[in-house]
């Protein structure tokens, strides 16, 4: 299996990323400059965190115009694999790969921190790794993490078991103390409705590896190769 991660101006987690899918996993995995317009030959394509652009204006409004943006979109709607990590989630968001937005942290300040996230929806092919009801420990790392829709927005979600990660407490409760940017119903990742695109505010690539606190990102990672490999 083959990853292209995409590397923007301020991105600062591709190489993180590229690691945890080269070195930790044993896969392809090829960095691909922002003014690319081809992703030929990728099966899965990772949107690294980061500042892209210095997150002026919004975090992700001007990465969503870069010339390789055109083809992520045309990428998913072809039905390839699109994860967007913590900036990622942002620009994915901004494209319109993904509903609702990223706004400013509750506390208007950035925050790096472990995070307790329950599996919603083990069902998809990023999750399918987990048990549903499980809690995961990864790491989250932004200012601007507090995910927003409209009441219609978050109805689809919900219905459509489109949220797989909840912020929560150690023990799986979703409470507002477990909440640590404000999210709405506490949601810290998202797929689309095909379920070929997720976005999620927590790093799973930092999680990989025990040497680095945790390994409960390395889910999302074994439940794309297993997708892949038809298991």
């Amino acid at each position: 299996m083959k990853f292209g991660i995409i590397v923007f101006p301020g991105s600062n987690c591709d190489h993180d990323c590229y690691h945890a899918v080269k070195h930790v996993f044993g896969c392809e995995a090829e960095y691909v400059w922002h003014k690319e317009t081809a992703l030929a030959g990728f099966d899965c394509v990772i949107l690294p965190g980061g500042f892209s652009y210095g997150d002026y204006l919004r975090t992700g409004a001007i990465a969503r115009s870069s010339p390789v943006m055109s083809e992520v979109v045309a990428f998913a709607k072809r039905g390839g694999l699109v994860l967007g990590i913590c900036n990622g989630f942002q620009i994915l968001a901004e494209a319109g790969l993904l509903p609702g937005v990223l706004m400013r942290n509750r506390a208007l300040k950035f925050i790096c921190a472990p995070a307790h996230l329950r599996v919603e929806n083990n069902s998809t092919v990023f999750t399918s790794a987990y048990s549903a009801g499980q809690v995961i420990d990864v790491p989250i790392a932004h200012a601007d993490g507090n995910y927003f829709a409209d009441a219609d927005t978050l109805k689809r979600l919900e219905d459509g078991g489109r949220v797989v990660f909840r912020y929560s407490t150690v023990d799986g409760k979703v409470t507002i103390d477990a909440n640590p940017n404000g999210s709405l119903s506490n949601i810290a990742a998202i797929v689309n409705e095909a379920g070929n695109v997720m976005g999620t505010m927590p790093h799973p690539e930092r999680a990989c590896e025990q040497a680095l606190g945790s390994t409960g990102g390395r889910g999302v990672f074994e439940s794309i190769l297993k997708g892949f490999a038809g298991t």
